[in-house]
């Protein structure tokens, strides 16, 4: 595969974790260089392990993959955004009460954003492609574009204060509608 193809698809599959990081950017919470740093390697793991985890599961579960990918996508997203819109609309709420580069909040969200990679994954292995080569374009272009989505959600926050968390959770449903709905 050459390396134009394995980097379209690495931004593809990138397009939806630099989204959510727009989105979590926004928050007070991801301001940190640590914490950015965090959430940003995450995702940027996760979107590596997931089209593995699709290679090596090959055929077998392909399709109890394509039946509930989508909907758990958009329930893990939707959860997210609900509560980024809620404390977005109250002055009063904070839509993390806890850090969303921590704890579970992280690994609905790493999941959420890189639940697709399985079927790439599952693709590379039916086109019989090495699979460490894409995985690791995938990861390291997802983390990148995950840096700069937080950068500018942070600029973005800072600028139009909680309106942006309201941007930020319609931003997550709207990801998640596109993946329950474009196949």
């Amino acid at each position: 595969m050459a390396f134009v193809e394995v980097l379209i698809i690495a931004v593809s599959m990138a397009m939806d974790a630099t989204a959510v990081c727009l989105g979590v950017g926004t928050t007070a919470h991801a301001t940190a260089l640590r914490s950015r740093m965090r959430l940003a390697f995450h995702f940027g793991l996760f979107q590596f392990l997931m089209p593995v985890l699709g290679w090596f599961a090959g055929v077998t579960i392909a399709p109890l993959v394509h039946a509930f990918a989508p909907w758990l996508s958009f329930g893990l997203l939707a959860f997210v955004a609900v509560r980024m819109i809620r404390s977005g609309l109250d002055p009063d709420s904070d839509c993390y009460p806890d850090d969303p580069t921590r704890g579970w909040t992280l690994v609905m969200l790493s999941v959420a954003t890189s639940i697709d990679a399985l079927a790439i994954g599952l693709t590379l292995a039916l086109l019989r492609v090495s699979i460490w080569y894409p995985t690791t374009v995938i990861g390291v272009v997802t983390f990148a574009m995950s840096l700069l989505g937080l950068r500018l959600g942070n600029r973005l926050g800072e600028k139009f204060g909680k309106r942006m968390e309201i941007v930020g959770g319609a931003i997550l449903v709207l990801i998640g509608l596109r993946i329950l709905l474009v196949p």
